[in-house]
């Protein structure tokens, strides 16, 4: 049997260098509210601060981390842990 599509939201910090945000959703209409909840929350007219804000669909999030490794790249072990650790 197939796995589930779970959807990630990702916000990752481009100044920062680091994944400020990660949540997770099983239903696609709460994540697409997430999504458009957190667009708008970063959406900055200062450019100093810079944030890409992404809702990526994956069976885990080890698929994830894979396809989309530079957002976890300057992650610390702790935050690996932490992301495994919740599957």
């Amino acid at each position: 049997m197939a796995q589930s599509l779970i959807h990630f939201l990702l916000v990752y910090s481009l100044d920062a260098g680091r994944l400020l945000r990660r949540e997770e959703f099983t239903n696609p209409e709460a994540a697409a509210t997430a999504y458009e909840a957190a667009e708008a929350e970063f959406r900055s007219n200062d450019e100093a601060a810079r944030f890409e804000v992404v809702l990526v669909g994956a069976d885990s999030i080890e698929t994830v981390m894979r396809t989309h490794g530079h957002y976890f790249a300057d992650a610390d072990e702790a935050m690996f842990a932490d992301l495994l650790a919740s599957h």
